[in-house]
């Protein structure tokens, strides 16, 4: 792993938490965990994950370190450090890479991680992988496998804002602002994965494709279905404008919207932990049902369909 050098190099403002020994300057970076260790890669490719003419390169680092946050959440894990590979075109202004390295920067803040190394490389477009660390610090891993029948389905974050955002940019608008921004950097409910897990959380994921795809994944890995009750689903009302505006299901953007980065996890209790809200419930079966019936239409995003 070389020094994660952008412009000039990185020296005293790297966030280095007290879990890193030895940060950047070597071939690689040393930590000190005190539990188990969870370890998760993500890869953002211009064209398929982002636009340069619509995100700019400090949102484009945001996202790739938030996404990546995410999925160590998910397991019920504390996040404590990131490496990131950057590969772009030869010609691309510095001034991008700058800002691209500000928001990394900014969001590992946010985050509460360590950025400890990288890579750099040339590319015909830009292209970030970044790989995060978390430390379980005793707890056992929360997976998908351990959701029940008569489980509480619940979630915390932003469900619906991303996929809205999306068809926002695609028509070439820059706004209901809301939206745009949860497409360009989503808002991940940082701190709430140790939470859920603290509160006996049976199983748990990020929602990155849509809340029904995604927890089609619990399904199948706990052999449960999973009911969602559209009387307990918010509508923001940004994302019902945007519905209103386009013709669109605004219940389909919150559904199966895609890119929110919320957390979905199912409780052995009604009481939750604070900032998560109830949608559904754990029942007998094979797959998700929306109010008792199968869902009419994508479930969420695939990038091979």
């Amino acid at each position: 792993m070389h020094e994660f050098e952008l412009i000039s190099s990185i020296t005293s403002d790297v966030i280095v938490g007290d879990d890193v020994t030895l940060g950047i300057g070597d071939d690689a970076a040393a930590l000190r965990l005190t539990g188990d260790t969870v370890v998760t890669t993500d890869i953002l490719v211009e064209g398929v994950h982002f636009k340069r003419q619509w995100s700019p390169a400090r949102s484009v680092g945001r996202k790739a370190v938030a996404v990546n946050v995410s999925d160590i959440e998910a397991m019920g894990a504390r996040p404590s450090a990131i490496v990131v590979a950057l590969a772009f075109p030869k010609g691309l202004d510095q001034a991008w890479v700058a800002e691209f390295e500000a928001g990394v920067k900014e969001e590992c803040a946010r985050a509460g991680v360590s950025l400890v190394g990288g890579d750099l490389s040339s590319s015909p477009t830009v292209t970030v992988c970044v790989t995060a660390i978390g430390d379980l610090e005793g707890r056992l891993p929360v997976t998908r496998s351990g959701a029940r029948v008569g489980h509480v389905v619940a979630v915390t974050g932003n469900l619906g804002w991303a996929g809205a955002g999306l068809v926002t940019l695609q028509r070439g608008f820059a706004s209901p602002k809301e939206p745009v921004a949860e497409q360009l950097t989503p808002s991940v409910p940082y701190g709430q994965g140790v939470i859920a897990s603290d509160r006996g959380a049976t199983s748990m994921l990020d929602i990155s494709d849509g809340l029904l795809g995604d927890l089609g994944h619990i399904c199948e890995r706990s052999g449960v279905g999973i009911d969602i009750d559209t009387s307990l689903i918010e509508i923001p009302d940004p994302v019902a404008r945007v519905a209103a505006a386009t013709g669109r299901n605004a219940l389909a953007f919150v559904l199966a919207g895609g890119e929110d980065h919320a957390l979905a996890a199912t409780f052995p209790t009604e009481v939750l932990p604070e900032g998560w809200r109830r949608v559904g419930v754990v029942v007998s079966g094979d797959a998700v049902s929306v109010d008792g019936h199968p869902w009419d239409g994508a479930a969420g995003w695939d990038h091979f369909a």
